[in-house]
């Protein structure tokens, strides 16, 4: 599958976020394709690919896990030097992603000296119910700021489970999104939509960007 990329991207190349599916939706899932729009309103263009699994799926319509991580940061790292090679020295090269994708993002930027910054949507700080396996561990090793943004209701790290891991946490900008689950969806009851937490992510993004960066 070749890149996506939004229709203002070569307008917004000056800040462009290469962005990474979750683990079980593809690149142009709903709520990739609505996070893309919103961050192209705040003036971030973005780039969207599909891991080796995905891109399988996507042609004989098989389900599969995961490739394995190493396979997973090798791809996501050639889809970065990729678009540097193609944006040149001028840009600020944001990568990030949706869970598993923000995941594999900040990875690589504990490992990368090249990369400029990580924003993660729906980071999954641990498995649902399984608060003894935390996925964590790397931040300390961050070359790099990174931004989380996290609906409160998230099964894969809800406020109260992350009050006891502030330490290892201290190296990332975590935002709450409220009443958000994993996919920024809100209840009934509630005022905002997730269409309204989207656009709340996308708008912390840009305010991030221009607190931590000089371009």
């Amino acid at each position: 599958m070749e890149l996506i990329k939004t229709k203002g991207y070569e307008s917004h190349s000056k800040v462009v976020l290469i962005l990474a599916h979750g683990a079980g939706a593809p690149a142009d899932s709903t709520f990739m394709e609505d996070l893309s729009v919103a961050l192209e309103r705040e003036g971030i263009g973005t780039i969207r690919f599909e891991f080796p699994y995905m891109q399988k799926r996507r042609q004989d319509g098989k389900k599969r896990p995961p490739d394995r991580e190493p396979v997973l940061l090798e791809y996501f790292s050639g889809v970065i030097d990729r678009v540097r090679a193609e944006l040149g020295s001028g840009s600020l090269i944001l990568v990030g992603g949706k869970s598993m994708g923000g995941r594999m993002a900040s990875i690589l930027a504990s490992r990368r000296d090249d990369i400029d910054g990580v924003i993660c949507f729906g980071y999954p700080f641990h498995p649902p119910g399984k608060l003894d396996r935390w996925r964590t561990a790397h931040f300390r090793d961050l070359n790099c700021p990174i931004l989380v943004l996290q609906g409160t209701r998230d099964p894969f790290g809800k406020p109260d489970e992350l009050e006891d891991h502030q330490q290892e946490l201290e190296a990332i900008d975590l935002r709450w999104l409220e009443g958000g689950n994993h996919d920024f969806q809100t209840l009934k009851s509630q005022p905002q939509t997730q269409s309204a937490l989207i656009a709340q992510a996308a708008r912390e993004t840009r305010i991030f960007v221009d607190e931590r960066f000089e371009f």
